[in-house]
């Protein structure tokens, strides 16, 4: 049996149009050394999924540069690895030469790619899911039902705020999908949530495709699921671990600070037996601490330099914290610096940026500030 892998790099830019200006969301960073796109790749290889492709957008150099050849997650290969798909890669895919805003327009530009595909099933991913979750369980589940399409999803107690992101799934006693809710505006209570992450035949996937091409079809809930739910066996698997859904910078940046706070959550993302979140290693020098530095509950990654205090915070590579500098409730970007007795608090800074000796800025836990890549403040 064999399985391919697509993963959509930029489906929910907008959620957390902050920190996407620059980058694709699959390459924002996450949890002190890792990038959105660590999860569902992780996910993928540690099925044994080595042929997966990753569907682009726009602004994806940063995501090239940190997927490389492959190699941190072991797919760098002759026959399969992973393939960045750049948007409308034949002449014939987008006529009109606009940019995809859903998933199935995201197939249509990438028809030709999928039309050759030869593997039996394939997984599609977004990149807004952080969870640690058993694909080879699902793709079984699949594969024992007979389903066409088989969708993650997990029950969980919804706000109306949470519920209009996200899609929700209501299915019999025996998994079988009965309807589909995509962003309701007024839904509260109990519900089965989608996780954006599915297992579907090949040939159906084949077929999806070229019928949404002939037909103009540009949703794949509504255009092809909700149509097809009294012809098609769609499926649903039941996920139980942790699962993060990023619909908002807010969201963001709980969910970062959540690693800190929920020692549960951390262990169900990274310390699952044989299923590590792998990403890209960078040989860093260790991160020095000064006699003067006090650091609490925080996550910090390799090459920083600390002579503050530090709590509740996360702080990625190269990171410096000047003497007298104060960070709470904070997470600082790659090569950030704050300079002597500054103070951030419910701050993200993006990558380098500067924030000047005796500066105070400060956010709220409703409202955290964001500092854009490359300001001194």
């Amino acid at each position: 049996m064999k399985v391919d892998g697509i993963i959509f790099s930029n489906i929910h830019d907008h959620n957390i149009s902050e920190l996407t200006r620059i980058r694709t969301l699959a390459s924002v960073p996450f949890g002190c050394r890792y990038r959105l796109i660590d999860f569902p790749l992780s996910n993928m290889v540690n099925s044994n999924i080595t042929n997966v492709n990753i569907i682009t957008h726009y602004n994806y150099h940063s995501l090239m540069d940190h997927i490389g050849t492959g190699k941190d997650w072991d797919l760098a290969r002759r026959s399969g690895g992973v393939k960045i798909l750049p948007p409308y890669i034949t002449g014939y895919a987008n006529p009109t030469n606009t940019l995809y805003n859903t998933r199935l327009e995201a197939l249509k530009s990438v028809n030709y790619s999928i039309s050759q595909m030869t593997s039996d099933y394939v997984v599609m991913s977004d990149c807004n899911v952080i969870c640690n979750i058993d694909l080879n369980d699902m793709i079984k589940d699949h594969v024992d039902s007979g389903a066409d399409v088989t969708m993650a999803v997990k029950r969980m107690e919804l706000t109306p705020a949470f519920a209009k992101e996200n899609t929700l799934v209501f299915s019999s006693r025996e998994g079988r999908i009965t309807d589909l809710l995509p962003y309701p505006t007024n839904f509260f209570g109990s519900a089965d949530v989608n996780l954006n992450i599915l297992v579907i035949n090949r040939q159906y996937l084949q077929e999806i495709t070229r019928d949404a091409v002939a037909h103009g079809y540009t949703s794949m809930t509504r255009d092809v699921f909700v149509k097809n739910l009294p012809h098609r066996n769609f499926r649903t698997y039941r996920y139980d671990g942790y699962f993060a859904c990023i619909s908002s910078f807010e969201d963001y940046f709980k969910h970062n600070l959540q690693l800190i706070e929920d020692k549960d959550m951390f262990n169900s993302l990274f310390n699952v037996e044989d299923r590590p979140i792998f990403t890209k290693v960078r040989n860093s020098a260790p991160t020095y601490y000064s006699e003067t530095s006090n650091v609490k509950n925080s996550l910090i990654a390799d090459g920083c330099t600390i002579e503050g205090t530090v709590e509740n915070s996360i702080l990625f590579r190269g990171v410096k914290v000047g003497k007298g500098a104060v960070v709470k409730n904070s997470i600082l970007f790659q090569d950030t610096i704050i300079g002597e007795n500054g103070s951030v608090n419910y701050t993200l800074c993006d990558k380098n940026v500067v924030i000047r000796d005796n500066v105070t800025i400060s956010g709220h836990t409703t409202l955290p500030l964001y500092v854009d890549k490359g300001k001194m403040v």
